[in-house]
């Protein structure tokens, strides 16, 4: 394989990692919300006394629920995002890995073949 077809193929897994980071990171401030949207219903339902009536929506009804399975069910969702978020952020870090690693090929690469190099930085000069 050529020089610059290894180059092509090291851009472009370079590309696809960058696009899977990105996504990942999205996904991880979705999750924080939801995580931080839990946390702040437990707090305010902790704060009320037990034998309140509580209600739980279900699309545009409201079902009248016990605090105690409220609360639950936020804890629940807590617990969730917060693995999720471990998860990502630990998918996260392999690939970014993945990337410090393609950008140390793509480096070889270039100090391998100056030709290369030369060719690249006239491409981008234009």
């Amino acid at each position: 394989m050529s020089t610059h077809q290894a180059f092509v193929e090291l851009q472009s897994r370079l590309g696809e990692t960058t696009a899977k980071i990105k996504q990942l990171q999205a996904q991880m401030r979705s999750k924080e919300g939801e995580k931080k949207r839990a946390y702040l219903t437990m707090e305010e339902l902790r704060q009320l006394p037990d034998d309140t009536n509580t209600y739980k929506t279900v699309g545009k009804v409201f079902i009248l629920e016990a605090k105690s399975a409220l609360l639950n069910e936020q804890e629940q969702k807590f617990r969730d995002s917060e693995n999720a978020i471990a998860s990502m952020q630990t998918s996260k870090e392999y690939l970014e890995k993945q990337v410090g690693e393609v950008e140390n090929n793509i480096r070889e690469l270039l100090q391998q073949d100056p030709g290369l190099a030369r060719q690249i930085l006239s491409m981008t000069v234009q």
